[in-house]
C-alpha cells in the first residue's frame, strides 16, 4: 500500500471515511465510475478510481463478519467504488499506473483451508474468514494439526500486503509488547489485566505478511453496529478506564497508537470484561532511547489514521505523541456518547476537519454544546478533555490525576472495572 504526501493526502485508503470498509458496504454501491483493475508491483490487485464526494460515510472503518453471501460475491466482484473530492493524476511505476496520491492495494481473501507457517516453523490452518478490510484479513485460525470448526479456534490471523501496515505492527510487539514485558508491568502496577494484545507468530506468505494473536472477541464497532451505535455514560466511562491502562504501558515503552476508534478495540463478548487495543499499523516510536522527537509538521504523512478520531498532529503531520492518543480517546468518548461529533456533518475533507478540531481545543465547552441540547454534558468527559486539551507536544500525562476523574465519576454511578461492560444503550442522548 503506497501513500504520497503531495496536496491533500486525506485520501489516504485508511483514512478516508468515505471509504466502505467490507464487502458487504461496497457491493451495495453504484458504480459510477469505471473501475480498472491490475497487477502493481506489491503482488496484489491494484484499482484505479475517480471519486466525487459522500457524505453518507461511516465515522470508522466497520470490520464485519463475512456472511457466506458475501463470501460468494466477493468471488465475483474485488473492485471497490471510491469517492473523493480530489483530482487524480497518474505516474508511471514499472509496469503498473501509480495515483499521484495513492495507489489502493485490494487484499484479496486467501482461501480457507491454507496451510501458513509462522517464523517459528508452527503451521496454521485459516479456518474461516471472519472479516475485512481494505487493507487486511482476519480469520479464524488453529494449529495445522488439530480439527474443529471457527467454533473452535482459539487463535485469529490477520495478513495483509507484505510491506503494508502490518510491519510496522510486527516491529510494534516484538519491540515494546512482549508478553514478559505485559507480564513485569502487571506485578509493579498490581493490576489483574492489561489490554495488549500477545502476539504468538508472524511470517509471510506469497505476497502477504501475517500475525497471529489469541482470540480477543468481537470488535467494540461490531458490538456497537449491532445496537443503535451508542453507548451508555457509564459504560464509556469504564472502557476509557480500560484503555488508558493500555495506553499508559504502550507509552512507557516510548509508543504513541495513533490510530484509536471501535474497530481497533476488541472486547472479549464471553465475560465483557476485558477490552483489548490493537491495530498497531501506524504506532510512532515518540521517544527512541529516552529523548522526545522535536515537533515537527510534515514529518510524516499527513492525516494518517481514521480521520474522524486522529489527534490535530496527526492532521499536521507531525508525529503523534502521548496527547495524540489521549485527545483521539476524548474524541471517541464523544462519539461512543453521542453518535455524532461537530464535523460529522462537514464534506469530510481533512483541512476542513482539521481546522474544526483546532478550534475546539480551546473551547471544551463548544465541542460539547452541540451535543447536548437538554440534559447536562457528561462532567467526566469535560474533565477529561479539559486535561487532555492542555497538554504540551512533549509533556507526559498525569495518567494517575486523568483515571482518578473517570473513577469518580463511575463510583458515583454505582460501577466498577470489576463488573461487566453493559454495552446495551439505556437512553438515547440528544445531539445535533
Amino acid at each position: 500500500f503506497v501513500v504520497d504526501s503531495a496536496g491533500d493526502s486525506s485520501q489516504s485508503a485508511l483514512n478516508r471515511p468515505i471509504l466502505h470498509s467490507t464487502w458487504r458496504n461496497t457491493l451495495s454501491s453504484p458504480a459510477t465510475h469505471s473501475l480498472g483493475e491490475f497487477k502493481g508491483v506489491c503482488g496484489l490487485k491494484c484499482i484505479e478510481c475517480c471519486f466525487i464526494s459522500d457524505k453518507t460515510s461511516s465515522m470508522s472503518p466497520r470490520k464485519h463478519k463475512a456472511s457466506p453471501q458475501v463470501k460468494d460475491e466477493e468471488a465475483k466482484q474485488t473492485s471497490s467504488v471510491i469517492q473523493s473530492p480530489c483530482k487524480m493524476h497518474f505516474i508511471e511505476d514499472r509496469d503498473c499506473i501509480t495515483f499521484l496520491y495513492f495507489r489502493v492495494c485490494a487484499v484479496e481473501p486467501v482461501p480457507e483451508g491454507t496451510v501458513v507457517c509462522d517464523q517459528s516453523s508452527k503451521k496454521w490452518k485459516l479456518v474461516e474468514l471472519l472479516w475485512q478490510t481494505e487493507l487486511d484479513l482476519t480469520y479464524a485460525v488453529c494449529q495445522a494439526n488439530q480439527h474443529g470448526d471457527s467454533n473452535d479456534c482459539k487463535y485469529m490471523l490477520r495478513l495483509g500486503a507484505k510491506e503494508g501496515y502490518l510491519f510496522n505492527e510486527q516491529n510494534f510487539h516484538l519491540r515494546a509488547a512482549k508478553p514478559d514485558a505485559v507480564e513485569k508491568w502487571l506485578k509493579l502496577h498490581k493490576l489483574d489485566f492489561l489490554g495488549i494484545p500477545s502476539c504468538v507468530g508472524f511470517g509471510l506468505h506469497e505476497a502477504y505478511r501475517f500475525l497471529v494473536f489469541p482470540s480477543m472477541g468481537d470488535t467494540l464497532q461490531t458490538v456497537m453496529d449491532e445496537g443503535n451505535n451508542t453507548l451508555s455514560e457509564k459504560a464509556v466511562i469504564q472502557l476509557a478506564l480500560r484503555l488508558l491502562d493500555a495506553l499508559e504501558f504502550i507509552h512507557e515503552k516510548e509508543y504513541a497508537h495513533a490510530d484509536i476508534h471501535a474497530g481497533n478495540i476488541y472486547i472479549n463478548t464471553d465475560s465483557y470484561t476485558e477490552v483489548f487495543l490493537s491495530g498497531f499499523g501506524h504506532a510512532f516510536r515518540f521517544c527512541p532511547g529516552g529523548k522526545h522527537v522535536e515537533y515537527r509538521q510534515g514529518s510524516r504523512t499527513a492525516h494518517q489514521g481514521n480521520i474522524n478520531f486522529i489527534s490535530v498532529d496527526s492532521h499536521k503531520g507531525a508525529g503523534p505523541s502521548r496527547r495524540s492518543d489521549l485527545q483521539s480517546l476524548g474524541y471517541c468518548m464523544l462519539y461512543w456518547m453521542t453518535g455524532s461529533l461537530p464535523w460529522s456533518q462537514l464534506s469530510q475533507t481533512s483541512s476542513a476537519i482539521a481546522a474544526e478540531k483546532e478550534r475546539y481545543i480551546s473551547d471544551i465547552n463548544g465541542l460539547l454544546s452541540g451535543h447536548y441540547k437538554q440534559k447536562k454534558a457528561s462532567g467526566a468527559l469535560q474533565k477529561y478533555l479539559s486535561n487532555v486539551m492542555s497538554l504540551q507536544y512533549t509533556e507526559k500525562p498525569d495518567y494517575t490525576l486523568l483515571k482518578a476523574g473517570l473513577h469518580e465519576s463511575l463510583q458515583k454511578m454505582g460501577g466498577s472495572l470489576k463488573e461487566s461492560l453493559n454495552l446495551q444503550v439505556t437512553h438515547i442522548p440528544i445531539f445535533t
